[in-house]
């Protein structure tokens, strides 16, 4: 029913997901069940007709086959991959599967990058060579503003302020939002423009794009996936490492270090408040040093 998508699933999250062979088998069995299932209705929706309703639909039937908790979960998650990757290939407009709900289970924290090891990531970028110079700037500008890597390869230079410190990125449902930048990364970008871009004929309709392959259209999400990960396997980074690894360690070390959850909100693009919570674990280290700091049985300031 849905084969040429489910083969692009596949490599999305081979290439994208970095996911392992066991895991894309996992996922792909769930969306050839999520297609059983619709098969087996006398009108079953189009793929671009599929909504929310139909989806707890499928939920629900799976929850009345005894699947535990885990397994339910899982499954849910693989439904979520593969509608995410149809709207990212613009298949859908609108993602059905944006607010089903997953049975609650204990949350893993994802790999996060410190400072350090960006250092040790840009350490083994070669500068002397064209793709070097644009590779810095692209692994800085997604560490200083914690981009999507949608909000990256579509970033313009007419939307670059950086002289003032900021840029302005389109988001997603098409929101503008202004995100300051820090002086290393906009001075990476700036080399970039002006010391390699400059060289290169951007092919038509990528006149405005920021970073450019050697033939001058704008880059991949793919591609930058491959040079993420990439400079930290030669930096010897052991993490599970992706584009989404560098915007989460940017709002990680922002909250670690006392920022504003809204203002972090903000920054991330994030409509709800919740999701930013997602995006922004505090280790335990920081938890500890924040209770002995503000709490009166450790600071003094309670009065038996």
């Amino acid at each position: 029913m849905w084969n040429s998508y489910i083969k692009g699933f596949r490599s999305y999250l081979r290439l994208e997901r970095s996911l392992s062979n066991n895991s894309i088998a996992a996922y792909t069995k769930d969306v050839q069940r999520l297609t059983a299932y619709f098969e087996s209705m006398d009108k079953a929706p189009a793929l671009t007709d599929i909504r929310q309703q139909d989806l707890e639909g499928f939920v629900q039937w799976m929850s009345s086959l005894g699947l535990s908790a885990h397994t339910l979960a899982r499954s849910i998650s693989g439904i979520k991959a593969f509608f995410r990757f149809l709207e990212l290939d613009e298949v859908i407009k609108d993602d059905p599967s944006a607010l089903l709900e997953s049975p609650k289970l204990g949350r893993k924290l994802p790999d996060t990058l410190h400072n350090e090891e960006i250092e040790q990531m840009l350490a083994q970028i070669d500068r002397s060579k064209p793709e070097g110079e644009r590779n810095v700037a692209i692994i800085e500008t997604l560490y200083a503003c914690g981009l999507r890597v949608s909000e990256l390869v579509e970033l313009k230079i007419s939307n670059l302020y950086l002289d003032e410190g900021f840029i302005r990125v389109i988001g997603k449902g098409n929101k503008e939002r202004l995100i300051p930048i820090h002086q290393q990364a906009a001075s990476s970008i700036a080399r970039y423009i002006e010391e390699v871009r400059v060289h290169i004929s951007p092919a038509s309709g990528h006149e405005d794009d920021v970073f450019l392959s050697k033939r001058g259209k704008r880059l991949s999400r793919v591609m930058i996936f491959y040079i993420i990960k990439e400079t930290a396997e030669r930096a010897g980074i052991r993490k599970n490492i992706s584009p989404h690894t560098l915007r989460h360690s940017f709002a990680t070390e922002l909250v670690e270090h006392g920022a504003d959850l809204r203002a972090v909100q903000e920054m991330l693009g994030h409509s709800s408040i919740t999701t930013t919570e997602i995006y922004t674990h505090l280790d335990r280290k920081f938890l500890k040093a924040t209770i002995t700091q503000h709490h009166p049985l450790y600071n003094g300031s309670m009065r038996s």
